[in-house]
């Protein structure tokens, strides 16, 4: 067992999936989904399992829709934040 290799956040996941969900991947660079997965991140709280039955055996129902609830939030400021971080950087760029 490596902590590297077993141990993850569920919160990842949902939030990669959210991202997914709501962007068309064509022309769209990877590094952008990077950048937004770890502003998301960086806003919600660590949930970490080992094996994905834990997940599913101790998350009640409600737990879940409110984690759903907190990622979409997430990623909304994420989104935000990335689009709004490359268009100034962007205008800064072409002013100088």
């Amino acid at each position: 067992m490596t902590i590297e290799t077993d141990i993850k956040n569920y919160y990842e996941d949902l939030v990669v999936d959210e991202i997914f969900r709501r962007t068309n991947s064509e022309n769209i660079k990877p590094e952008y989904y990077d950048d937004i997965a770890c502003v998301a991140l960086n806003k919600l709280p660590p949930k970490y399992y080992r094996f994905s039955v834990d997940i599913a055996f101790y998350l009640s129902g409600q737990e879940y829709q409110d984690m759903q609830k907190q990622v979409k939030v997430a990623v909304d400021e994420a989104i935000a934040f990335v689009d709004d971080h490359r268009t100034n950087r962007g205008s800064r760029a072409n002013a100088e």
